[in-house]
């Protein structure tokens, strides 16, 4: 496979080195063996929210396993459960799910909840979490650190009008939708990188409403709109080949040709490397 199997896990390194993880689907299994080589490790990861891929890799996480090491939890107040980013690791090591408990864990583990729109430092670098749209608490994460900037959407289907053209209430809610995309927007502005959402192709979307994701177009559209310089393309329906992902990125790039003109558009890859 060209483009990789795993759930989503995005690693990001500071100009210190420091170690920042942008989720821990299934990709942070083979990300915490290249870590081997490196010990001790002090791992920030980055939750954006709590659906089964954005998760299910950290009890896979190696490091947790050595003493000297340090994981460090970051995420959203689930208020459903009531409970804050410790709730993602509680809940998996039940012995129900797994058959070593969070206690037996030899690294120490931190968990920090995070706050909408206040950033938070990590090391060099300052993390401003934005809330994105999505059927659960989801943030994006703005990574600011020596004049560079990305910006991560995780999965983010942008805000929309949920009454038809013709009812009284379109216009009331039309301008919370407008004031939602326009605060994504700034959150977003002038982002060296961003790497967002494309799950679905125009076509697709209708009959996916509502499931929380983005399409190539929408992504395109909010890149240009923040005036990011690049953008990365992301969770890829899983259902396509590598040949379909390509065909339907190639017909996404002419749909929306007004607005790559000075944008760096790219399919993001498991095993990307991006420097800047």
């Amino acid at each position: 496979m060209r483009y990789g199997g795993n759930t989503t896990c995005i690693e990001i390194r500071t100009d210190n080195n420091e170690l920042l993880i942008l989720d821990a689907g299934t990709g942070l299994f083979p990300l915490s063996q290249s870590l081997l080589s490196e010990m001790p490790v002090t791992a920030n990861i980055l939750i954006t929210h709590s659906h089964w891929d954005h998760i299910q890799g950290l009890p896979f996480f190696i490091p947790n396993f050595i003493p000297g090491n340090t994981l460090r939890l970051h995420g959203g107040f689930d208020p459903v459960t009531g409970k804050g980013i410790e709730q993602v690791m509680a809940v998996q090591m039940q012995y129900s799910f797994f058959p070593v408990r969070e206690e037996e864990m030899k690294a120490r583990l931190e968990y920090i909840t995070l706050t909408p729109n206040i950033p938070h430092r990590i090391g060099s670098a300052t993390i401003t979490p934005c809330l994105l749209n999505h059927p659960v608490i989801d943030f994006g994460y703005r990574i600011d650190c020596n004049g560079k900037s990305v910006f991560f959407t995780g999965d983010h289907e942008p805000p929309y009008n949920i009454y038809p053209c013709d009812d009284r209430g379109y216009g009331e809610y039309q301008t919370f939708v407008d004031d939602r995309n326009a605060a994504i927007h700034d959150a977003m502005r002038n982002v060296d990188v961003l790497i967002a959402d494309c799950s679905y192709t125009t076509a697709e979307y209708p009959s996916k409403r509502g499931w929380g994701h983005g399409t190539f177009a929408s992504s395109i559209a909010c890149a240009k709109a923040a005036n990011a310089k690049i953008l990365f393309c992301t969770h890829h329906e899983p259902l396509r080949s590598d040949a379909a992902l390509e065909q339907v990125f190639q017909e996404a790039l002419i749909e929306s040709s007004s607005l790559c003109n000075g944008l760096d558009v790219q399919l993001a890859r498991e095993g990307l490397t991006y420097e800047f």
